[in-house]
């Protein structure tokens, strides 16, 4: 008599294939904006001439031409990741002007640069390259000159109540501004000493030599022009 053998069905092999996981299809703008991220990253660590379209492609997890479907190549999102950037720095800088008092006006620019630059340091890093693309929508100077416009008419008002020319307040503005960005360029690898301490020692310098302001500054050197 042969015994039969107890077959186990659950080890029966089939031609059954293991199901894939499906991936969730990303929107247009969820692609978008998961190429604008991807992109910031890159470009903050590598620069633009270090990035390529084909690693932007890999990091999504897409194909090139998806990239070029979207920006036009690399040269279009990296002008997308600045504008944006540069509004963002904008923004913070001009809704941070709230205080009546000339100082801390002062204070506050400082505090909204070297805040940004705490919490979007990629960011601060595509700003401070010199962009290589004709058609950006701008550059580092002159976002740093969009904010000193916005402290130009603060500084005209304190100009005219010492009885300075209001006029010269753009170039001051420009001067403050210009301190404020290179003292943050600075502190963007240094982080030392701590952001008030950073932003006191700023207004510090720029709040006494305004109180000691000569009228009419004069060149104690030999040369005149």
């Amino acid at each position: 008599m042969i015994d039969a053998v107890a077959t186990d069905s659950s080890s029966t092999p089939t031609n059954e294939k293991p199901r894939r996981a499906r991936r969730t299809r990303m929107t247009g703008a969820e692609r978008r904006q998961q190429l604008l991220e991807i992109g910031r990253t890159l470009f903050a660590a590598k620069g633009f001439e270090g990035t390529s379209v084909e690693e932007i492609a890999a990091k999504a997890g897409v194909s090139k031409p998806v990239v070029y479907e979207h920006f036009g190549g690399k040269e279009g999102l990296y002008a997308v990741v600045v504008d944006r950037e540069m509004r963002r720095l904008l923004d913070m800088v001009t809704s941070s002007l709230t205080a009546g008092h000339p100082r801390e006006l002062c204070e506050q620019a400082a505090f909204a640069l070297l805040d940004y630059i705490e919490e979007y340091t990629d960011g601060f890093r595509i700003l401070v390259r010199d962009s290589p693309i004709p058609q950006s929508t701008g550059s580092f100077a002159s976002l740093i000159s969009d904010i000193a416009t916005q402290v130009e008419d603060i500084l005209g008002r304190e100009f005219k109540s010492r009885g300075f020319d209001p006029k010269l307040a753009p170039l001051y503005a420009q001067a403050l501004v210009g301190m404020v960005a290179l003292t943050g360029q600075w502190w963007l690898d240094v982080r030392r000493p701590k952001k008030a301490e950073v932003a006191a020692h700023l207004v510090n310098l720029a709040w006494h030599g305004l109180d000691g302001l000569e009228a009419k500054p004069h060149l104690i050197g030999r040369r005149k022009s």
